[in-house]
């Protein structure tokens, strides 16, 4: 298994599909921004082989090179998007769900009506910069996972009873049922009303606050990709530590000034030595000391109903991988044992073939590499139960016998959390 964004580089190209005219071009390399850019003559052959597919009544949806992978997707008969990866281990569900994401970050920060109704192409190319922060973030090395689970991206805080009941009066207080406490992207504790929100919008809110530039509070004008493409509302943060920040979803009111000190410090002065504990869950996604088998190096669990997950590489930090290598590791077994082995999830197109064998699906599968009697490379177990996928990046030292009744063992005692 490859594993993904070990050095390569990836291009992101936005055309109008009309026209073909290029509306933006956005690249990484090695998970980093990068400056480079495609030749036109490269961005008019990708855009104009997929066009005349088109005009044979023919979908090209993907295509692959010794070391690249191209994959094409038109949204509303206006806007095409076209991506090439050369990255190590990169997948084409990887890239299909970057180029939804990419779509959605466009529609919460220009409208759908702008992007389906283009009039004037100068001026959506200048409205289109307020999304480049964010779509370079899923290009990135990110610590979240959400724009590829398409799940929200959580943590566990202690005393999350307390935290649930001073937003819940904060919310009433404020005016809005959309509340939310995020810190690092991950959203700590939120309101009923705010997890009813739709994708992608809902994974995508965090990702922006994460993405803007620190301050005390903001007042930003978002569409809701599936709740509301067309009408603007209003996201209102409140900075109460670095890094942990209130979220708001409202309409024309309340004002940012009626949020004042004040109201702030009602609810969440009282609060303020368990905010702090906090801070450190955005990496850790656990509460400090939560007992986890001494072979894990990582973990991702889902709630597929739900739309939420718990992803952490913090584990046994003075073992090899590095973090960085242990996110890439289980980026890319999800992507694989998504992509092969488990069934089609929630709201996600099913082929007839898969439904044909839906009985023989799989509901653990695992992964070992280097050799176990030398203790060597690491063990990858996956394990679906109900509504529940629970991914492990194990130690060499976890022998593969034992590999289900560990990942069986840490899924139920997850349970409670998730």
């Amino acid at each position: 298994m490859g594993e993904e964004g070990t050095e390569g580089t990836v291009h992101l190209l936005c055309l109008a599909a009309s026209s073909g005219v290029p509306l933006f071009c956005r690249s990484s390399r090695g998970g980093a921004p990068a400056r480079q850019q495609l030749p036109f003559s490269v961005i008019g052959s990708l855009n104009g082989v997929h066009m005349f597919g088109q005009n044979l009544e023919v979908q090209l949806s993907s295509a692959r090179t010794e070391d690249t992978i191209v994959v094409w997707k038109s949204f509303h008969d206006s806007i095409t998007l076209i991506v090439l990866s050369s990255e190590e281990g990169t997948s084409e569900l990887r890239l299909e769900r970057l180029l939804q994401m990419v779509f959605g970050a466009m529609v919460l920060l220009v409208g759908l009506e702008e992007l389906t109704n283009i009039r004037n192409v100068e001026r959506l190319k200048k409205e289109l910069r307020a999304s480049y922060r964010l779509i370079d973030s899923f290009l990135g090395d990110s610590e979240l996972i959400g724009d590829l689970t398409q799940c929200v991206d959580c943590v566990v805080p202690p005393e999350g009873s307390l935290l649930q009941e001073a937003l819940s009066g904060f919310a009433e207080a404020a005016g809005t049922a959309f509340v939310s406490l995020v810190v690092s992207g991950r959203v700590v504790t939120a309101t009923e009303s705010w997890w009813r929100l739709g994708m992608p919008e809902a994974v995508l809110i965090p990702w922006l606050v994460r993405s803007l530039p620190p301050q005390a509070a903001r007042d930003y004008p978002v569409y809701l990709p599936h709740g509301s493409p067309t009408v603007p509302h209003r996201l209102l943060t409140l900075t109460l530590l670095p890094d942990l920040e209130l979220c708001l979803l409202c309409g024309p009111r309340p004002p940012l000034s009626q949020l004042d000190a004040q109201l702030l410090d009602r609810w969440w002065q009282p609060l303020l030595d368990l905010l702090r504990t906090c801070l450190p869950l955005g990496p850790r996604a656990l509460p400090a000391g939560f007992p986890l088998h001494t072979d894990i190096l990582g973990l991702l669990l889902l709630h597929l109903e739900l739309k939420r997950c718990l992803f952490t590489v913090e584990p046994s930090r003075d073992k090899e991988p590095s973090p960085e290598h242990r996110r890439r590791l289980l980026r890319s077994f999800y992507t694989l044992v998504t992509a092969t082995h488990f069934p089609p999830e929630p709201g996600q197109p099913e082929k007839v073939e898969a439904a044909a064998h839906r009985a023989q699906v799989p509901r653990a599968c695992y992964l070992v590499s280097g050799a176990e009697e030398q203790g060597t490379g690491w063990r990858l177990v996956a394990l679906q139960l109900g509504p529940r996928r629970l991914l492990l990046l194990l130690s060499a030292q976890s022998p593969t016998y034992g590999l289900r009744g560990l990942a069986t063992h840490t899924l139920h005692a997850l349970t409670p959390l998730l």
